[in-house]
């Protein structure tokens, strides 16, 4: 088994927790901050969403450059 194979495969396991952690703290933050005040619901729902989008973005960055890689 090749040593630099592993070492991406595990890369990016640890790569994708953090983008997984991103996407709970910012529906977590978008839930408490409408149930605080639920006529902000149309002015938070874009906010989260785009969070949603860029934490996303980066576990599939991750993924693509594990792929290259091997």
């Amino acid at each position: 088994m090749e040593i630099t194979g592993s070492v991406s495969l595990i890369g990016y396991g640890l790569a994708a927790i953090g983008p997984a952690i991103a996407v709970g703290l910012i529906f977590a933050a978008y839930i408490n901050g409408v149930a605080r005040q639920p006529e902000a619901r149309n002015i938070l729902q874009p906010i989260a969403i785009l969070g949603f989008a860029l934490a996303e973005a980066l576990a599939i960055f991750g993924l693509v450059l594990f792929f290259i890689n091997n």
